[in-house]
């Protein structure tokens, strides 16, 4: 299934990294807190300003991003879980 947001909105699938603490015990799911770093799936073609001009987002798919902990609406497709939010809900975009 292909899913475009519409206006200033972007799909993001977390980053779940596997934690491990020094001793070796992995960390399992129930007790870890859910990650707050993704990677953008899809982008919708920007906000109306009001002007009647698209303005074009600043993301762009495969940015890895930082986002608020509460931030965006949780989906479930084809068994996958994303998160669609809105481009004001990302706090930065990461590099390297």
């Amino acid at each position: 299934m292909k899913v475009k947001p519409l206006n200033d909105r972007v799909l993001v699938k977390r980053i779940e990294e596997v934690q491990v603490t020094k001793g070796g015990i992995v960390i399992p799911d129930s007790a870890k807190e859910k990650p707050i770093e993704g990677l953008i799936m899809a982008v919708g073609p920007g906000k109306m300003s009001e002007q009647g001009q698209r303005m074009v987002l600043q993301l762009k798919e495969g940015d890895k991003v930082l986002f608020g902990k509460y931030a965006g609406t949780e989906i479930k497709m084809e068994g996958e879980e994303f998160l669609m939010m809105r481009e004001e809900d990302i706090l930065a975009i990461l590099e390297g």
